[in-house]
């Protein structure tokens, strides 16, 4: 799960694909594409919005996408379009590259979908972006399943 500082949507993401694969199958783990946040917890409103829905996000720790997430992962979840250009700009080789998926494309096919980032707004945001990536991660974690 990958958003720009890897504090506000893909902790939240990246808490909610664990509560819905199971952990001895699956690695689920988040970045960002800036590292400006590096070591950080993830935002204050983040971790509230998970808590008030059962998930604990309080021990994530922001890092920075390395191109050694591409051999790591199957699939790179991405919040937005300038993410997703960040994300395939680092990416080694095509095969990599289609590992890359906006993290809304398996949910709404075709639309073409942004996760919005909640970091200037206010709680209102958080709330949205959790509703959002509740949905999204449904659908995700119902095909990696299958």
């Amino acid at each position: 799960m990958v958003c720009l500082g890897n504090i506000c949507r893909s902790p939240l993401a990246e808490g909610l694909m664990r509560s819905k694969l199971n952990f001895t199958k699956f690695t689920v783990d988040s970045a960002g594409t800036s590292g400006s946040h590096r070591g950080e917890q993830p935002d204050k409103r983040s971790i509230a919005v998970a808590s008030k829905n059962g998930l604990d996000i309080s021990t994530q720790a922001s890092r920075k996408l390395v191109v050694e997430d591409f051999d790591r992962f199957d699939y790179i979840f991405v919040m937005d379009d300038s993410n997703y250009e960040d994300t395939t700009s680092l990416a080694p080789n095509d095969d990599a590259i289609a590992k890359v998926h906006k993290v809304l494309d398996w949910a709404f096919p075709n639309e073409g979908l942004n996760v919005p980032d909640p970091y200037y707004g206010g709680k209102s945001g958080f709330d949205q972006v959790y509703k959002m990536l509740d949905h999204a991660t449904d659908v995700i974690a119902q095909k990696l399943n299958e």
